[in-house]
């Protein structure tokens, strides 16, 4: 299952039912935890709602006083109306600015978390479905759409329900006053809420694309972003702009398209229901005055609260218009969190700390179906051994490191640690197991620190400093600024290419894991920079304390390991000792010498 294949119109329309009916359980998740907030944000919209039936009763009785009395209105009588209009007035003020704050808190709260889970299940997701997916636009999944669904949190039910409330509140005071205007009324209310409901899908599909839009655009410049030396370097920044120019261009399209739909009829039902009932009431009111069945003060009430129709009508439309965007995104994001990882966790293993036998049985494997990686690979280590990995670009070589540490699960066979199957134990327990040192080393924006220590609070500084001592690397501490506090770039930043790679060395140190995988890890080093990590390496692999897989390059890399296996196209074309390969002139090993590693094996 992929993300693409639940987007398209047909999916959307198939969807619009499921997506409605599992809102309510979104805001059970997301708002139940907050239970104070959102008991305080619903008290001030139900005091808000009081208030603003109050308030017009005091103009009411106000004006009614002075008509009947003129100049001899009673002044008390009059000073207390005036003073409770504006205690209401200022008390509505008051709570109105309360309900923003507890309105805010909630909605931020909520989303916090929500992204707080999305972040976590793409991080549980296997590399198959990162693949097919760039950071920018599951950054935009995460972000974007989360931020959209904020209204949702935070307004929507307490503006819905508000608005709700002063409909049903003025319509009942209406009904109070005059059943006719109370009874016409309703039924014009009751004609807009039938068109909102029966139009609430409407701009859907197109608030839809709108968020793809966006998704693409952000994917787009994280991408470019990301390979900006070699779109510099090849003069590729015309072509950039004008991809950038195109999915601007498109985002715009559809942005406008999505609110010009949305507007139309939101505007025109609004502005039908209030025009039509505000005339109807101002002719009924002026009726009644001049058949005496009402007083002036008790016709400006009537107008007064058909006029106060508008506001809950405006907002009821206005989050109709926010629900088909936010049902975009909750789309979007419900598709995400739909999303199963192909690798999932076993039952679990108990394994001990000390160096594992290792065995690949008859594993195969591909990406996709049409192009096999992998085709048939077993052999076994035992505890201890150290086996260097030789191949062509492209002969399965990384891929066996990640079948070890269940990036992905091989599509045949089975590989195991000590006897078990790795897909037997949880996921976090065969990666405390594998230390991976890369080529290709992520350097965090963050302190030196939290770089070596993958953030984890628990590893001592002590610990720390040591093994930066052993791969020679307190010189070069030393010159940092703040120490272990110097904050790194991402990427790469301020440290050379070996640095980094020897930063990376330090982080296997620091996990000491039973079973160490070295993908070219010695690649990005000149010679004086591999020597300085050449004791430490020993120190690592040596006395058999780990199995230890290498795939390498270079004749000094080579040397150090107790095995050899060449891979050609995905299977195994030769595996045995590699001090009796070596010796042996037919062999495969030993042409590879003769040549070059580093020339043939390009």
């Amino acid at each position: 299952m992929t993300l693409t294949s639940v987007e398209g119109p047909a999916a959307n329309r198939a969807a619009r039912p499921q997506i409605v009916r599992r809102l309510a359980p979104l805001l059970w998740t997301y708002l139940r935890p907050q239970g104070a907030p959102v008991a305080a944000l619903g008290l001030c919209l139900l005091a808000g709602v009081g208030l603003q039936l109050i308030a017009p009763q005091m103009t009411a009785r106000f004006i009614d006083l002075v008509a009947r009395h003129g100049v001899a209105a009673p002044l008390a009588q009059l000073w207390l109306l005036a003073g409770l209009f504006i205690c209401a007035t200022l008390a509505a003020q008051a709570v109105r600015l309360a309900g923003t704050y507890f309105s805010a808190a909630v909605g931020w709260n909520a989303a916090n978390r929500l992204r707080e889970d999305l972040g976590r299940h793409c991080l549980a997701l296997d590399m198959a479905f990162h693949n097919r997916r760039t950071p920018g636009e599951l950054i935009e999944r995460i972000d974007g759409d989360v931020s959209s669904l904020a209204t949702v949190f935070s307004q929507f039910v307490f503006q819905i329900l508000a608005s709700g409330l002063l409909l049903i509140g003025v319509l009942a005071v209406l009904f109070a006053k005059n059943p006719w205007i109370g009874g016409a009324l309703s039924l014009f209310v009751l004609a807009a809420f039938t068109v909102l409901h029966r139009t609430r899908h409407l701009g859907m599909p197109l608030f839809a694309a709108e968020r793809q839009a966006r998704s693409e655009l952000a994917g787009f410049i994280e991408e470019r972003l990301g390979g900006l030396d070699d779109i510099r370097a090849n003069g590729g920044g015309a072509h950039v702009m004008r991809g950038l120019g195109g999915l601007n261009a498109n985002l715009t399209a559809r942005g406008v398209h999505a609110i010009r739909v949305a507007q139309i009829y939101i505007v025109v039902i609004t502005n039908t229901v209030f025009i039509t009932g505000f005339g109807l009431t101002l002719c009924l009111g002026v009726f009644l005055f001049h058949r005496g069945q009402a007083s002036i003060g008790e016709v400006y009430l009537l107008v007064q609260y058909t006029a106060m129709l508008r506001a809950p009508l405006e907002t009821i439309g206005a989050q109709v218009q926010d629900l088909q965007r936010t049902m975009a995104s909750l789309g979007r994001v419900q598709d995400l969190q739909a999303m199963e990882s192909a690798v999932r966790d076993g039952a679990g293993v108990a394994w001990p700390r000390a160096a594992p036998a290792l065995a690949f049985d008859h594993v195969g494997f591909a990406y996709t179906a049409q192009e096999p990686v992998l085709s048939d690979i077993s052999f076994r280590l035992e505890p201890g051994v150290t086996l260097g990995l030789l191949g062509r670009t492209g002969s399965g070589k990384t891929t066996i490191t990640r079948l070890l540490s269940r990036l992905y699960d091989p599509t045949a066979g089975a590989i195991s640690l000590d006897g078990d199957d790795i897909r037997d134990a949880t996921l976090a327990q065969l990666r405390a197991q594998i230390g991976v040192v890369t080529q290709d080393v992520q350097i965090f924006q963050a302190s030196i620190r939290d770089n070596l220590t993958f953030f984890d609070p628990a590893i001592a500084d002590e610990r720390l400093l040591r093994v930066l001592e052993d791969l020679d690397l307190g010189a070069w501490l030393g010159r940092q600024p703040e120490g272990l506090d110097t904050i790194l770039t991402g990427g790469v930043g301020r440290l050379s290419a070996g640095e980094a790679q020897l930063l990376a060395f330090a982080r296997v140190f620091l996990k000491d894991p039973a079973v160490v995988l070295l993908d070219e890890a010695s690649s990005r080093l000149d010679p004086a920079t591999e020597r300085l990590i050449n004791h430490a390496f020993e120190a690592l692999l040596g006395g058999g304390r780990r199995t230890a897989i290498i795939i390498a390059h270079r004749l000094a890399t080579v040397r150090r390991v107790d095995r050899i296996m060449i891979l050609d196209h995905g299977r195994i074309v030769e595996h045995g000792d590699r001090a009796a390969l070596a010796a042996d002139p037919a062999s495969r090993f030993s042409g590879l010498l003769r040549a070059g590693l580093e020339e043939v094996l390009a």
